[in-house]
């Protein structure tokens, strides 16, 4: 049997919602996280609590990319499609590359199958336009059953069938199955009986391409290059937020403090956050997501470090609490993870279509900052960075992820501690007891931090303005112009990183634009166009309010430059309203779906070419 090197390679888990695709397709990405290789990964599941058994509108996907080098998307096209059912080789085949390997499991392309995935006949490959060489067809059910007739009842025997296909997609890559064999384990520690079977099952597929020397695809390594020496974990961006907030919690010497309210796709780091009591977070599961904000509201002029989670539409319901902090100006870090909408729109799927909200989603003038993440692992980098902004300068600030890098994964080099800087609240100081009043404010503009419970710092904080000197009420014009204008100066006031220029950043004929979760898609856009020999840069917006100082400068710098995003043009409307003089050209896609970066390709350059594509 010959193993062949390869560069990098995307695989394609796909089934019923019921049939373990996001499980599977987990384990592998551990797998080749764990053994050094870059991965970058995307659950693609219906909103649907459980669709019937085999329909199209219930297939679930979770698609990995793994590299020798860094990889910045989960792939446009996949080199092998597990496909568990009929439904899923009709739903998912046109994310597969011409070339593609393709394993069924032909136990469930019976006829009854077939008529649910509205196959015509029973042709089903000829249909589809699929080379019968190029598939991997086995009775997977059935020789699930076999394996472990006698050790589990019937029906948890069919929930192992997803790890018979991981086991063979293990041995198509070479990789190592005691990775596997340990998550299982750690996963099922309460019920050992179900790991062994699903660690025979894995080993059963393994042992199925390896006896059988399955024909349609080699035996491919992705070899480890130009890693850096670490301890790594596989980490979704949700855990990885999560992480993050527990950093900045130990940095601050401060309780955490969860407001929240489940909400997809952002549930995961309430869930994340609840499993961390030793470490002194607190986490509330509230009756909705205004009870969510305000209890986090309440936590934060008590002491703690809060914080409240949600997606858009908990956005809406939280504004009026958010307002609450911007007046009473204490620190919270709201989390959007955004969703599709409007309404309930999209719940599982992923947009960028929240920024304007963050921006301006409250009555008054009620300045906030915004950062977004990058990537999966960036959410811990954005979390800790938003955290110490909160804290630092009395101050709400919406930290913006989405579903596509919330739920998706990337190999994670765990973080030394003692490498991130110091969070020091600007508690009040103890030798202004006498003379100290709600609204004094230190040399950076920042309201001094009274937790209450010191002795001569009591006060009382609220939704009415008060007065600069004295804390009162206060109706008096000029003194509601004044502190509009402080919490508004405070926030212009805020040191971001400058604004980072990558590719060709000296000579470049056109830069890229983007926020958020499309970083690796623009990034990956950038690095064919350059093949291509094209003078391509990216500049990529983690910090949105207030902006980097030389936004303007590098905006202006360029002949072309394209803003590329989820949405119908929010950040480039922002950045025009921001920058004089600024007209960008704009790529704008509201799929709930990650970019393509074949489709960046084309449309980048038919602005190089002087076509306009607005």
């Amino acid at each position: 049997m010959e193993i062949k090197e390869k560069e990098s390679v995307v695989v394609r888990f796909s089934g019923d919602s019921g049939d373990g695709m996001q499980l599977a397709g987990n384990i592998f990405s551990t797998v080749s996280a764990t053994v050094g290789n870059s991965i970058s990964t995307f659950p693609d599941y219906p909103a649907d609590i459980r669709a019937p058994q085999g329909s199209l509108t219930g297939v679930s996907g979770f698609q990995v990319h793994i590299g020798a080098e860094q990889v910045y998307t989960p792939g446009d096209l996949c080199d092998v499609l597990v496909a568990m059912n009929a439904a899923a080789l009709k739903t998912q085949y046109r994310y597969a590359k011409p070339d593609a390997a393709i394993i069924i499991d032909t136990d469930s392309f019976g006829p009854k199958d077939l008529e649910k995935a509205q196959f015509a006949s029973d042709d089903y490959l000829g249909e589809m336009g699929i080379d019968p060489d190029r598939v991997i067809a086995c009775p997977l059910t059935s020789m699930v059953k076999d394996c472990l007739e006698g050790i589990l009842d019937a029906k948890s025997i069919l929930k192992c069938r997803n790890m018979f296909a991981l086991g063979l997609v293990c041995w198509l890559f070479d990789r190592d199955l005691d990775v596997a064999f340990n998550f299982l384990r750690e996963k099922f520690a309460k019920k050992p009986e179900v790991a062994e079977a699903n660690i025979k099952v894995i080993q059963a597929g393994y042992d199925y391409g390896h006896n059988t020397h399955s024909s349609v695809a080699n035996v491919y390594r992705i070899e480890t290059k130009h890693k850096v020496p670490g301890r790594y974990m596989d980490i979704t961006g949700n855990k990885a937020t999560a992480y993050g907030f527990i950093a900045a919690a130990e940095k601050a010497g401060l309780k955490l403090y969860l407001g929240s309210y489940p909400i997809t796709p952002a549930t995961d780091v309430l869930h994340e956050l609840s499993k961390h009591k030793s470490l002194g977070v607190i986490t509330v599961q509230c009756e909705d997501e205004i009870a969510g904000c305000a209890s986090a509201v309440g936590a934060s002029f008590a002491g703690a470090f809060a914080v409240t989670s949600t997606s858009g539409p908990g956005i809406c319901l939280k504004s009026e609490a958010m307002n609450l902090a911007v007046i009473m100006e204490l620190p919270l870090v709201v989390l959007d993870v955004q969703r599709g909408g409007p309404a309930t729109g999209l719940p599982t799927k992923s947009e960028q279509t929240d920024l304007l909200q963050a921006l301006f989603g409250r009555n008054g003038e009620s300045p906030m900052p915004v950062v977004a993440a990058a990537s999966p692992t960036d959410c811990f980098e954005m979390a800790f960075a938003a955290s110490k902004m909160a804290l630092e300068h009395m101050t709400p600030v919406i930290l913006m992820t989405d579903a596509y890098v919330a739920n998706g994964s990337a190999a994670f080099k765990l973080p030394n501690l003692s490498e991130y800087p110091a969070i020091t609240p600007p508690y009040v100081p103890e030798d202004l007891k006498g003379s100290w009043t709600p609204y004094m404010r230190n040399q950076q503009g920042v309201r001094y931090w009274a937790v209450p419970g010191r002795e001569g710092f009591e006060h009382i904080l609220g939704g009415l303005e008060k007065d600069d000197k004295t804390g009162a009420i206060s109706t008096n014009p000029e003194n509601h112009d004044l502190m509009t204008r402080k919490r508004q100066a405070k926030i212009a006031a805020i040191s971001v990183p400058d604004l980072e220029v990558l590719g060709d950043k000296d000579d470049a004929e056109l830069l890229i634009v983007g926020f958020g979760g499309t970083y690796g898609h623009l990034h990956a856009a950038m690095d064919e166009l350059r093949a291509q020999g094209k003078k391509v840069a990216l500049a990529h917006f983690r910090y949105i309010n207030p902006l980097p100082k030389n936004t303007a400068e590098v905006l202006k710098k360029y002949p072309k430059v394209v803003v590329a995003e989820q949405n119908m043009g929010q950040l480039a409307g922002w950045l025009r309203m921001k920058v004089d003089g600024f007209v960008p050209q704009q790529y704008n896609e509201v799929k709930g779906q990650p970019f393509k970066v074949a489709e960046l390709v084309e449309a980048f350059k038919k602005i190089l070419n002087k076509e306009y594509i607005y």
